[in-house]
This record gives C-alpha cells, structure tokens and sequence, in this order.
C-alpha cells in the first residue's frame, strides 16, 4: 500500500516538465529586459494547470532574492524567497525547500500541511547546519536570512505556506468582470503585536528580542521580519 502511495506521489512531479527561476541570466530575449537591467520579465509559458508568467523589479545590482517553478503532471510548485543581507539564504532555499517537499511528498503518499511544514523546518535546519559550520570563516552568514512563500498546486487543492512578510494574493472577477484580490497569507512582521508577543514568549530571556528603532519595531533593532516557525530569521 505504502509503495503504491509513494509512486503516485512520484508521479504528480515527474516529469518536471518546466522549470523557472527569477534570473535575469534565464533572459534571452532583450526585448524582455524592457530597456532596463533591473526590470525583466518572463512571457506567459503553458504549464499542467494553466500558464504562468512573472516580471521582477530588482532593487540592487547584487540580487538577493530568488525564485523557481515546478510542473509536473498533477501538480504545480512557486516559491518566492525573499532574501536580506545577502544571497545565501534565499539561494539555500531554492535550492534544497522543493527537494525536501518531493522526499516528503512521496515517504507520506499524498501533500498535507504537515508535509510542508516538515519541508521548512528540514531546510531551516539545513542552512542553520551550514551557519554553524562557516560562521568562524564567514561570520556575515550569521546576518543573513530570507523570507519564503510557497505555493503548492496538488491534485486541485492550493497550498500556501509563508514565512516573513512576503504575501499571496489570489484574483477572481467579480460584479462587471472587475478584479478582486484577496489575500491569502498572512505576514510575520515585528509591526504586528501579536508577532511581537510570540517572539518574546520564545525568547524570555533576550530583552531585546524586539526593539523600537527610528520609530519603528524591529527583531534584534535589525530587521522587522518575524517567524512563528522559528525564532528570528537573523541570527
């Protein structure tokens, strides 16, 4: 039984018939890049579900944020990773969240929250597992996080997952075909007081877990991202 859930699993992903990163690199068109280096786009592409395009307006020459979609036959995958004090976070995602959601995904025969919360908190300790192991010859990697939203396609059923304050929102037409959006995630920011709240409560010990900076609340007096997965993104 276990094996026949596993390969059906296996077989919403694969073949992973498309493939995309928010990559300026993945580029070829020129007409693409609308005349600026840091404003590109990809045009809509046919995936299993639908079509999908994506524009991007980068804010520094070194790109910090990354993304990816996956296709295959009965389900779709988006991640949105929103990185801050450098690449390496939000790279680590890219690079190792969609794996472990497969791995999980196929040992458990079907996708659930409890599989996608699985998948963050293995890439979590992964990239904590690469701080520990680098800090003492790059201590910056101690200052480095990402935010990551997912979206998860599976069998007809939407799954979305966030960390930070990076937001989904979903469109339908309403009265006289005019759009609505609503959104479906909801942000983990030091602004919130409930967010506030949970910080502190995991961290009792730390006074100043949470500090006001310039009139604003911020996680350490750094960033204002939070995290109810996690303690603080920033180490």
């Amino acid at each position: 039984m276990f094996s026949w859930l596993a390969r059906m699993a296996s077989a919403c992903w694969k073949p992973v018939r498309r493939y995309a990163r928010m990559n300026k690199d993945d580029i070829n068109d020129v007409d693409s890049m609308l005349g600026d280096s840091l404003l590109w786009c990809r045009d809509l592409e046919k995936h299993s579900l639908g079509e999908f395009s994506f524009a991007v307006v980068q804010a520094n020459e070194v790109i910090e944020d990354h993304s990816q979609v996956e296709t295959g036959q009965n389900a779709t995958f988006v991640g949105v990773y929103d990185g801050h004090g450098g690449p390496e976070a939000s790279r680590f995602i890219r690079d190792h969240l969609f794996l472990h959601l497969v791995r999980l995904a196929q040992e458990n025969g079907t996708m659930s929250e409890d599989v996608l919360r699985s998948a963050f908190s293995a890439t979590e300790d992964g990239f904590l597992g690469l701080v520990r192991r680098t800090w003492g010859i790059k201590p910056l990697i101690a200052a480095i996080g990402s935010c990551c939203l997912v979206g998860v396609i599976w069998r007809g059923t939407l799954y979305v997952a966030n960390l930070g304050d990076s937001r989904a929102v979903i469109g339908s037409l309403g009265r006289s075909n005019k759009i609505i959006a609503e959104q479906l995630t909801r942000d983990h920011n030091a602004s919130m007081e409930e967010v506030r709240q949970e910080l502190r409560s995991r961290h009792p010990d730390d006074s100043h877990v949470v500090v006001m900076k310039q009139g604003v609340w911020r996680i350490k007096g750094i960033i204002q991202v939070g995290s109810y997965f996690s303690g603080y993104l920033l180490l």
